[in-house]
């Protein structure tokens, strides 16, 4: 024995005493850590831009939903006024006048409004409490359309008019306009702030790509030291950032699915009040159909996507940077 393995101990031989690790094993260490912050930080960010972006499709939803049920409300119903004129009983005229509109094919139901609903009608611009009795009140008569009848108004009309001169028939066609005008303009801003939203998602992604190669230079020029190529580093860091894409989204759509799915009995505690009444004639009852639900999730999964996709970009970007 010489000197050397006198002080030292018998050599070991670390190639046959080293346990072997199988490579399955190994492969099982990720390049780009998991849990780092700028991971976290980006779970934040494509949570919130997930929910204000269902958020705002929720809402596009609701009010085409509810724009689309007032104008077949509205298209449905046929209005008649009768206006008191000098020398006439607006009575008899009222009375002719219901006649006249229900002898008109299509029609299937007249209502008729007596002295005391048609002022009542008058009661949200002028208040309870007031005399009416001086004043030229008009009759209501409303008229149900059959569903898919179409009404010659021209002949009815005339028909009006020459048993009550002061009789005019409206068919709220200005008004069916003025709500398909909102609803496409609400649907453009939903566009315009889907669009802003993924902007912004694909600026945040890109700048994290940037920050994760940054921090994880060295491994990467490892990489390519023993032969990596450029396809299979950036496999790596894009699976990261979907899966951070679909964590984010799956919390930012399901936080909005919870809102939309509570809101209907949020809105039944304002139900009878003007504040509530006001969003429920704009809103509907704030519940989404199981297709405005599935567009929600769908969207969640776009947004992962788009992350994907911009992370990918900006990897082959810093990787020729790096080369």
């Amino acid at each position: 024995m010489s000197r050397t393995e006198h002080h030292l101990g018998p050599l070991v031989d670390l190639g046959r005493e080293r346990p072997q690790v199988p490579a399955r094993a190994r492969n099982l260490s990720p390049i780009v850590p998991r849990g780092s912050i700028a991971g976290s930080a980006l779970v934040a960010v494509v949570a919130i831009m997930t929910f204000l972006a269902s958020i705002t499709t929720g809402t596009v939803l609701l009010v085409s939903a509810s724009a689309a049920e007032w104008q077949s409300e509205v298209a449905s119903e046929i209005t008649v006024q009768v206006r008191p004129a000098l020398g006439r009983d607006i009575d008899r005229d009222a009375a002719v006048v219901a006649e006249a509109v229900r002898a008109q094919s299509g029609i299937v139901d007249i209502r008729a409004f007596t002295k005391e609903e048609s002022a009542k009608l008058l009661e949200p611009w002028l208040g309870s409490g007031l005399s009416l009795d001086e004043l030229p009140v008009p009759r209501v008569i409303v008229a149900r359309v059959l569903p898919g009848a179409t009404i010659d108004l021209e002949a009815l009309r005339r028909r009006v008019t020459q048993v009550a001169p002061s009789a005019s028939v409206d068919d709220h066609r200005a008004w069916i306009e003025r709500m398909r005008s909102m609803t496409g303009a609400t649907v453009i801003a939903g566009i315009g702030i889907l669009a802003l939203v993924i902007i912004a998602t694909i600026i945040s992604v890109s700048f994290a790509t940037r920050g994760a190669m940054a921090a994880n230079r060295p491994i990467v020029e490892v990489l390519h030291f023993v032969g990596a190529g450029d396809r299979y580093i950036a496999n790596r860091f894009l699976r990261h950032f979907l899966r951070l894409g679909l964590e984010g989204g799956l919390i930012g759509g399901g936080i909005a699915m919870l809102v939309f799915g509570f809101s209907e009995s949020i809105a039944g505690w304002f139900s009878g009040t003007p504040v509530g009444d006001q969003f429920a004639a704009l809103l509907g009852t704030f519940s989404l159909r199981p297709s405005g639900y599935l567009a929600l999730a769908a969207q969640a999964v776009v947004i992962a996507a788009i992350t994907a996709w911009a992370s990918r970009r900006t990897l082959f970007a810093t990787l020729d940077e790096i080369d």
